[in-house]
């Protein structure tokens, strides 16, 4: 029986050119002030609720 011809090994195959980098997502847009509400950081910022230096969980 004839042996095969083997396939070409990934070695021997040209190497195709990169893709260029995915772009950055957009910023989102800044928060409009809040009118009425309190001054100083958003009190959410930690992923639970903070007042006068006080947290709590929800």
């Amino acid at each position: 029986m004839p042996r095969r011809k083997r396939k070409p090994l990934m070695a021997d195959q040209p190497v195709p050119p990169a893709a260029p980098p995915p772009a950055d997502p957009p910023e989102p847009p800044a928060l409009p002030p809040e009118k009425g509400g309190r001054k100083g950081p958003e009190p959410t910022r930690y992923g639970d609720w903070e007042n006068k230096g006080i947290c709590s969980d929800f």
